[in-house]
């Protein structure tokens, strides 16, 4: 992920929202987990990696005012946005997460398929540091990841899969595991893609 971005923008240029394998109608694992942490429709939400996600529509609707979404690529975000009037409450932001400077803090942050791009163990540590940063004290992160017998790539990539043991010692001693459930995602085309997705809270 850090090291392609232009795949990414080549991705969401030739392929419609649905032909893409992570395309979600309606993304209930991650809504219910948001929903999990006790956020109020004021809490400040972060989704990273969020491509084209239907993320940011299914929570604008429950009323969350405070909504950044984060993606590598310009025309996934531009996507998005294109669905939504110009006046919502989000704040858009084009970047690799590895190199991000937060301007303010986050109550909850969402992931449901970055960090398992991350293969370098130095990439998954920035990663987390990043993610130190942007979170308050005793915020909640939703990290979604392949699962052990996931895909072992995506998108010609290669992944990390994760159980909750594992995302935990990767996340580290100042996450505390909240809740932790496996998730089969069915793509547009019917294959089955397992997931495990862990609900931390930041010390």
């Amino acid at each position: 992920m850090a090291e392609e971005p232009n795949r990414w923008e080549n991705v969401y240029q030739s392929k419609a929202e649905a032909e893409t394998s992570w395309f979600e109608d309606r993304p209930q694992v991650s809504l219910d987990l948001i929903a999990a942490t006790g956020a109020t429709s004021d809490a400040t939400i972060v989704d990273v990696g969020a491509g084209a996600s239907r993320l940011v529509d299914c929570l604008l609707d429950q009323g969350f005012l405070r909504i950044t979404v984060l993606d590598l690529s310009d025309t996934a975000l531009a996507k998005a946005r294109a669905r939504l009037p110009d006046d919502v409450p989000v704040e858009w932001v084009a970047a690799n997460v590895l190199d991000w400077e937060p301007l303010g803090l986050f109550d909850v942050w969402h992931d449901r398929a970055a960090f398992h791009f991350l293969t370098d163990v130095a990439d998954q540590e920035a990663y987390v540091q990043v993610m130190d940063r942007a979170l308050v004290s005793g915020g909640h992160a939703i990290i979604g990841t392949f699962a052990p017998d996931g895909p072992e790539k995506c998108s010609g990539l290669p992944v990390a899969r994760y159980d909750a043991a594992l995302l935990a010692e990767r996340l580290g001693p100042d996450y505390h595991l909240i809740r932790s459930l496996i998730h089969d995602h069915y793509t547009p085309w019917g294959s089955v893609q397992r997931f495990h997705f862990g609900l931390f809270k930041k010390n």
